[in-house]
């Protein structure tokens, strides 16, 4: 497997997927959680393609493996968040549900690709 931009890669393209989900999704919540909840759930969306992206370009496998270590936690943020906007009435069941499933989808594939860098780290070390 041989990728010549991050933009090639699965796992960013499910999270930009669910970045642009959040995007519409957060303009519904009240004015009132512009700096709550709002901007929580636009950072930690934006922080999951980003770490992917910045540590695609670190062009070490390590380096590499702790950013999307790193996109894995803010997808796990937005989780958390995803339900606080559920239980506060935010969003309904079907966006919720919908919400995980793209970040079950996600998390599967950053998984992957974390487990696909960890052997080529250590292929490379021979």
């Amino acid at each position: 497997m041989k990728f010549t931009s991050f933009e090639e890669l699965d796992c960013w393209k499910s999270c930009r997927e669910i970045r642009n989900e959040v995007r519409i999704i957060i303009k519904k919540f009240p004015s009132e959680e512009k700096y709550a909840i709002t901007d929580g759930m636009r950072r930690s969306s934006r922080s999951i393609t980003e770490n992917i992206a910045e540590g695609y370009g670190r062009f070490h496998y390590q380096e590499n493996i702790q950013f999307c270590r790193i996109s894995r936690g803010s997808l796990f943020e937005l989780i958390d968040q995803y339900i606080t906007a559920k239980d506060e009435s935010y969003i309904n069941d079907e966006e919720y549900n919908g919400g995980r499933e793209l970040l079950n989808k996600a998390i599967g594939l950053l998984n992957g690709y974390i487990n696909y860098l960890e052997k080529a780290k250590k292929n490379n070390k021979k």
